[in-house]
């Protein structure tokens, strides 16, 4: 896609589990390769940058294999690369680009190593300085100070403290930090001046104690690695979510409501990007904290507080803030943010325009920025993202002040979050739960109304139909709940415009025979496949919406549905109904058989354990006994039209 549409939204809730740091996953990658041994990594996030990591490591001859999903076996081989000559091409990925640039330096190979226009004009000299003085080979071959480079063997001295300057990257310090252990001999780096995004050099301590090179600190100033250390595989590591890409959901539960609760990074994890919950909490949300998880509502007030903050500790976060500064409750400014303009794009520059879109009134320094928020933003505004993913993801806030914004670009978030905009619907597209009892309509009408409103259509029932059908073709026992939860939990199942398929075959009309549905019923009944259901019925929420129709859309899958309706019918009616529809597809149909049958399956959904089907007390009653589909379908969308005022 080159744009992404994002309609007018209300509300912000719901859970989302997010991908791996990318931060942690491309330092983890590194020191497993040049350690001792094999170590697996799992919860690796799997993004452009990544795979430029994944990419190179084998160029340079590790192995590295799948082990499962999110997880990779790092074969380490204990040292220095041992391909000794190879020409890299890194993309935009700093967090390759620089460590990697570091390490080469040490050993002792000829190597080129380059990347996109925008990589080439982000600044490289302080690091490449740092190595020069111990005798590194590392030569511009473009302009003095960037990217791309030339490495070549040289004879190494670490003799005197390395002196780099801390206030422009903390990746030149990540960098040396990581590589200087290659050399087996004490190495001394000092930071000339301020430290920038400490948190993130934390990070790198952390993990490469982890793998068994232990740096002494003195302040923030004074780095110490004794001699004669190496870096030893821990067998198994395991990724944090990414702190970072959390800031948008829980800005997104602060100024949408909420609750909106990110799963993955809790008050136990090692980046320091978790403290834009302390700064959103400042300003007034309300901030749940767990070992493994951070949740945020809205401020009690409803707006944010005006802030005026120094976000030099979270300055990937702080993008993020920029954004909700547009719903704060006065003039707002960001200090401290001058690493913005060296990213993946000049980010203090790049924001400022694109919140002027909206009608902000901003002003920056060479490291700050100032945000007045309009009284109300301006609709459809087109937000260029310049190739940068936290762009395109912190102004999708936007639309929750209620006004449809599109987004150029929006693979950009590739590098670091590739499902971003499904994981954003999930929380953020309206939810239209349409229950009732079987042949009361509801399916017809949800596919209808989601038709009307341009929203995705979940027919619950129909889950349900391809689980029995599944279990049938597979001669799975349908009171075997265990083997029903299997099926339930694999099922190959495929939505194709308005035709179904199962494992490749055209099912449409298969799951609507009697004996499909009756087992349909059955298997709805079973904890154990409603269980293996519900995340997958979930998935189906994205952006502009959905309508979801079954027995329990309201009262379970989606318990903060905007609109919910228990659509409903007389049984003489629904039966009436049914028969009317098997004798137009020419299959046998019998009155009295199916109105007891209906009667069965409402006296066995109402009575099951889990989710019984019932109206919800927040549900609109709509009997249609008396109602054609177009009446049922008109008087739901005017339900919609009050309850969700924007579409």
């Amino acid at each position: 896609m080159d744009t992404f549409d994002i309609p007018p939204l209300q509300r912000a809730a719901g859970t989302v589990r997010l991908p791996g740091s990318k931060s942690i996953s491309n330092r983890m990658l590194l020191l497993a390769a040049l350690a001792e041994g094999v170590t697996e990594i799992h919860g690796l996030l799997d993004s452009d940058d990544t795979r430029v990591m994944l990419a190179t490591l084998m160029s340079l001859g590790v192995r590295v294999d799948p082990c499962g999903e999110a997880a990779w076996r790092v074969c380490g081989v204990g040292g220095p690369f041992p391909v000794k000559q190879d020409e890299l091409f890194l993309g935009n990925a700093g967090t390759a680009f620089r460590p990697l640039t570091a390490v080469l330096a040490m050993g002792g190979g000829y190597y080129k190593l380059s990347g996109v226009p925008r990589m080439h004009e982000r600044p490289i000299g302080d690091l490449v300085d740092g190595l020069r003085q111990i005798g590194a080979d590392v030569r511009y071959l473009g302009k003095e100070g960037f990217p791309p480079l030339g490495i070549r063997p040289a004879v190494l001295s670490l003799n005197a403290p390395i002196r780099v300057r801390g206030d422009v990257s903390s990746q030149f310090l990540t960098s040396l930090l990581m590589a200087l252990p290659l050399a087996g001999r004490q190495a001394v780096i000092e930071v000339t001046t301020e430290l920038i995004s400490k948190p993130y050099i934390e990070i790198t301590l952390k993990l490469m104690a982890r793998f068994g090179v232990e740096v002494e600190r003195e302040g923030w100033w004074r780095f110490r690695i004794a001699e004669g250390q190496r870096y030893r595989s821990p067998g198994v590591a395991r990724v944090e979510s990414d702190a970072s890409s959390a800031s948008y959901f829980l800005a997104a539960g602060a100024i949408g409501g909420g609750p909106v609760r990110v799963e993955g990074v809790g008050r136990s994890s090692i980046q320091g990007d978790v403290k834009f919950a302390e700064v959103l909490a400042a300003l007034g949300a309300q901030i749940t904290w767990g070992e493994n998880f951070i949740e945020a509502r809205a401020p009690a007030s409803g707006k944010l507080r005006a802030f005026d903050l120094d976000l030099n500790h979270i300055p990937d976060a702080a993008m993020t803030l920029a954004v909700a500064a547009l719903f704060a409750d006065g003039p707002c400014i960001l200090r401290n943010i001058g690493s913005w303009r060296v990213k993946e794009t000049d980010r203090i520059t790049a924001m400022a325009t694109e919140l002027r879109k909206l009608g902000a009134i901003v002003e920056t320094g060479v490291n700050w920025m100032g945000v007045l928020p309009p009284s109300a933003l301006t609709a459809n505004a087109v937000i260029s993202t310049y190739d940068d993913h936290r762009m395109a993801m912190c102004f999708s806030l936007a639309a929750l002040a209620g006004v449809p914004v599109r987004i150029n670009d929006p693979q950009c978030v590739a590098k670091t979050f590739p499902d971003y905009f499904a994981c954003f619907g999930r929380i953020t597209a309206p939810v239209i739960a349409i229950d009732g009892p079987s042949a009361s309509g509801k399916g017809t009408v949800a596919r209808q109304v989601a038709q009307a409103l341009g929203y995705r259509l979940l027919d619950s029932g129909m889950l349900y139909r391809l689980t029995a059908l599944a279990a049938l073709r597979s001669d799975v026992t349908p009171d075997g709940e265990a083997a029903m939860a299997q099926v339930a939990a694999s099922l190959p199942a495929e939505f194709v415009g308005e035709r179904i398929r199962l494992d490749g075959d055209d099912v449409t009309d298969a799951i609507r025979a009697e004996v499909v549905g009756v087992g349909a019923s059955r298997v709805a009944a079973m904890p154990v496949v409603r269980a293996a259901l519900l995340e997958r019925q979930r998935a189906y929420r994205q952006l502009p919406g959905l309508v979801a129709d079954g027995r329990d859309m309201g009262s379970c899958v989606f318990p903060d549905a905007q609109v919910k309706v228990f659509l409903t019918a007389s049984a003489e009616i629904r039966a009436e109904r049914r028969y009317k529809q098997l004798i137009e597809k020419g299959m046998p149909a019998n009155m009295h058989t199916l109105l007891q049958d209906l009667r069965e399956r409402d006296a066995r959904d109402a009575a099951r354990a889990v989710a019984p089907l019932r109206q919800c007390a927040d549900a609109e009653l709509l009997d249609t006994s008396a109602m054609s589909i177009d009446q049922a379908v008109a008087a739901v969308i005017d339900l919609v039209r009050r309850k969700l005022p924007l579409q």
